[in-house]
């Protein structure tokens, strides 16, 4: 009789980014997670959801047109065509033309999957040899592993980020790309949030269509970098009106505060109308051997709020609201670091927008805060901007202090002395910031 014993071999999983797991486990009570995804109020506990979306929630069971049958393979046709509006704009030409359409995936994640597996299938720029797949260093973990559970065997990085200069350095991104074999994928994770401006963008668009480089936009927090919609989509707008073919995934998460209801969707920009049915019939086909058929409940939400005038104003002003918040935590929290002393410059924290930051720390300091303070993030030293609230900034404030003290010790007794001193006390408060 055959039992599960025959795979007693198989290793855990480790895992690829953030160490969730270990976080739980941790009995501490001053424990913080930095590394999480979502967006919070300024409850560590309470995710962020926008009011009108909370009304429409409550609404929708109420309605009984609803007839809860499957939903086709592609989605619900108006969300899709409401959701790519949001990103690439109403009037755009490639409307027009009918070339751009859109898939309702599960997710960002899902996006991201179906995306990766039809190219993985059907993308050959050499017309024999796979595809190569360049990602940020930052998302290398985790979306390296779905790009090679997808089938893709090279998968290589990029930088756009100098953690010595703690800036965007466009002059390396443009070399890489500039350096990147012909043809090859660049997947552009949160454009919204990598902070080039409009020329540098434009910089790296015509090195990638010089270098026939085909751009897969991954477009996570839609107006929580800038607090406009269409400021936060201005690069996937320049790639789509100088003609390139792109894919897009979009993520309804972080900006609806939709995380339960995993839905997202899948833009795909062709350079004509037959080529879009052709790619819209067999990315069809995949979603029907891998979730047959997308969730309702978040996209009819979405597409309630992004047709009703009234509804999308007050999402607007809510996305605002919380890019504020978002904004006067990055300066609470370097205001907080100076009155400390902690060396170097804190600058970069609010030249930074989004909802994640990379902060500024190495690997050793990273381990100190784990190891030593409870305090979770990513090995790159990236944080969520949102898990920092009133109740626990100052305790991060110092145990960052504390971290770069133990890590860049030159007279350990000197150091040791400072870093047990009672920190200076501030007078800035967070109690009106949510």
């Amino acid at each position: 009789m055959t039992t599960l014993s025959v795979f007693l071999d198989v290793p855990l999983a480790t895992a690829v980014d953030f160490p969730l797991d270990v976080y739980r486990e941790d009995p501490s009570p001053q424990k913080v997670c930095l590394g999480h995804a979502g967006c919070h109020t300024d409850n560590a506990d309470e995710i962020w959801i926008p009011p009108v979306v909370q009304k429409i929630l409550l609404q929708i069971p109420q309605d009984p047109t609803l007839d809860h049958e499957y939903i086709r393979e592609l989605g619900i046709v108006e969300f899709t065509k409401t959701a790519m509006e949001l990103v690439i704009g109403k009037n755009n030409q490639a409307f027009l033309d009918n070339r751009a359409g859109g898939v309702h995936t599960i997710g960002g994640t899902g996006a991201v999957w179906i995306g990766a597996e039809f190219l993985h299938r059907w993308y050959r720029p050499n017309h024999s040899t796979p595809a190569i797949i360049y990602i940020a260093e930052p998302q290398l973990g985790t979306l390296g592993c779905i790009f090679q559970v997808a089938g893709f065997a090279d998968i290589r990085s990029y930088h756009y980020w100098d953690p010595i200069k703690l800036l965007v350095d466009t002059d390396l991104f443009v070399a890489e790309l500039q350096n990147a074999p012909e043809g090859s994928i660049i997947f552009l994770h949160a454009p919204e949030e990598i902070g080039l401006k409009p020329s540098e963008w434009r910089r790296v668009a015509s090195m990638m269509k010089r270098k026939h480089l085909f751009p897969f936009f991954d477009v996570s927090a839609q107006g929580l970098a800038s607090g406009d919609l269409d400021r936060d989509a201005w690069a996937v707008r320049l790639f789509v009106n100088k003609g390139f073919e792109l894919l897009c995934a979009q993520s309804f998460s972080k900006n609806f505060g939709l995380y339960d209801e995993r839905v997202g969707n899948l833009i795909v920009v062709t350079t004509d109308n037959p080529t879009l049915i052709r790619i819209h019939s067999q990315i069809a086909q995949l979603i029907a051997v891998t979730w047959f058929g997308p969730t309702s409940l978040g996209a009819r939400v979405i597409t309630m709020v992004l047709t009703s005038p009234a509804h999308f104003y007050e999402w607007k002003q809510s996305l605002q609201t919380l890019v504020k918040r978002i904004m006067l935590i990055r300066e609470k929290l370097k205001e907080k670091l100076r009155i400390l002393g902690t060396p170097g410059s804190w600058e970069h924290l609010t030249r930074q927008s989004g909802v994640h930051s990379f902060i500024g720390l190495n690997s050793s300091q990273v381990e100190f805060l784990e190891k030593q303070k409870h305090i979770y993030l990513l090995a790159n030293g990236q944080i969520n901007i949102c898990s920092i609230n009133s109740k626990n900034l100052d305790y991060i404030a110092q145990s960052i202090h504390e971290a770069i003290l133990a890590t860049t010790c030159q007279i350990p007794s000197q150091l040791c002395m400072m870093a047990d001193q009672e920190p200076e006390k501030s007078f800035i408060d967070l109690s009106n910031s949510s």
